[in-house]
């Protein structure tokens, strides 16, 4: 991990790392992904056997995971870790009910009538990440804004071991939301059968959920004929951070991030160089025992930057042109930049606030823009499973006394027939 003074190379590694993974530039993947697609979408259930044998080593049959299976997952669960799983699902349950969004309704002075009528879709598919890790936290996050949008069926998918077993925690976080429907499939092979429909499964209209490569690779190539949440890259967390932070925190928070995976991105800017020295290496003393050693140095060496700025207000430039995932403020008065900050997907304030609150338990959801994203989007919501209608009613008053500016409107643009039925509701 480099520890960067001059801005036009803290600039330039920004632009790199932001740049780690572009799904356009990879065709070997995009190759391999669309024969995964066309197959799912003409061979249904024998193709996902086939490429859940091929990827994942094991023949699933059945491909669903018992309703059994689910309770005795969640009846094996230790206590503790039932609480909290029940304590992460009502705080995040509390902080999306009140994201739902308003219905609404106006009337014109001539009579007409506009609204906007917001309902759930039908069914959502959840994709929930196998691996290098299991995430129960993914499980609560896509699920519970899916539930309370209102959506009345909603279908799990996730990578099992090569003996076929989920893994039991993810189970028991779907048995808290309750999820029925859960399918042991991973990869593009999952997202085709969610997009498409089996025998077995059926098909989807929105498909939330984080994955490799090839699952966003899956994402990006269905989106069209099916809903998704995001096309997420890699993690990463990008800290401000003044001579007043705690060099072993910034660390450990710097590391949280460099251990999902070895694309993973993990920054400092920091007005100290002091504070950038003490961190470089208190970052290879806890590497030194981690157990996720491998992954978390693949991470920092290729993705990792520490780059020490002139002043504050050049960390948070550099911040909202990097646009990241997760933005820590380690100040000694972090609120006084929350104000300054104009691309973050979430923001944690001071050293009480380690992004892995966010990740389990504050409530807001953890499913973030990353590569930049966060210039144009934000969070998985409720609104993620929810549609809009619009519904306009004009009475005769009001349609004449609009006429003519439709009239017109329509005539500039060339379109004799919109003119006209408009005319032809007036005529004798």
């Amino acid at each position: 991990m480099n520890i960067v003074h001059n801005e036009t190379k803290i600039s330039d590694e920004l632009k790199r790392i932001a740049d780690r993974i572009n799904l356009d530039n990879n065709e070997e993947i995009n190759t391999t992904v669309k024969k995964i697609l066309e197959d799912v979408k003409n061979e249904g259930d024998e193709a996902l056997k086939k490429y859940t044998l091929k990827f994942d080593g094991f023949n699933p049959d059945p491909l669903y995971v018992s309703k059994k299976e689910i309770e005795n997952a969640w009846d094996k669960t230790t206590k503790p870790l039932q609480e909290a799983l029940k304590n992460a699902k009502r705080r995040i349950e509390k902080f999306h009910e009140k994201e739902i969004p308003e219905s609404f309704s106006i009337k014109g002075i001539f009579g007409e009538h506009v609204q906007r009528k917001w309902l759930p879709v039908q069914r959502a598919g959840l994709y929930v990440p196998g691996g290098r890790a299991s995430y129960p936290s993914t499980v609560l996050m896509n699920a519970i804004p899916a539930k309370v949008a209102g959506v009345k069926e909603i279908i799990m998918v996730s990578p099992a071991n090569a003996e076929g077993e989920m893994n039991k925690t993810v189970l028991a976080a779907a048995h808290i939301c309750g999820i029925e429907k859960i399918f042991k499939i991973g990869g593009a092979q999952a997202i085709a059968a969610l997009a498409f429909g089996t025998n077995e499964i059926n098909r989807v209209d929105v498909i939330s959920g984080p994955g490799n490569i090839f699952v966003t690779t899956a994402k990006k190539l269905i989106f069209g004929s099916t809903g998704i949440d995001s096309l997420a890259g890699p993690s990463e967390i990008l800290i401000i951070a003044d001579s007043h932070a705690n060099s072993s925190q910034l660390a450990s928070d710097l590391l949280a991030q460099a251990e999902h995976d070895p694309f993973a991105s993990s920054i400092l800017l920091t007005t100290s160089n002091s504070i950038a020295k003490d961190v470089k290496n208190k970052i290879y003393q806890k590497l030194e025992n981690h157990p996720r050693k491998e992954i978390c140095t693949r991470s920092i060496k290729d993705w990792g930057l520490i780059g020490v700025c002139g002043d504050i207000e050049t960390c948070i430039k550099f911040s909202n042109q990097f646009a990241p995932e997760h933005l820590e403020i380690m100040t000694i008065n972090p609120k006084k930049l929350v104000d300054k900050i104009e691309n973050a997907g979430a923001i944690f304030l001071g050293k009480w606030t380690p992004e892995a609150v966010g990740d389990y338990i504050a409530g807001p959801n953890h499913t973030l823009p990353t590569s930049g994203n966060a210039r144009f989007s934000g969070a998985l919501g409720v609104e993620t499973f929810m549609k809009n209608s619009s519904i306009i009613e004009f009475t005769q008053q009001s349609l004449q006394k609009n006429s003519e500016d439709i009239i017109n409107l329509a005539t500039s643009e060339g379109l004799f027939s919109h003119a006209d039925s408009v005319k032809v509701r007036f005529e004798d």
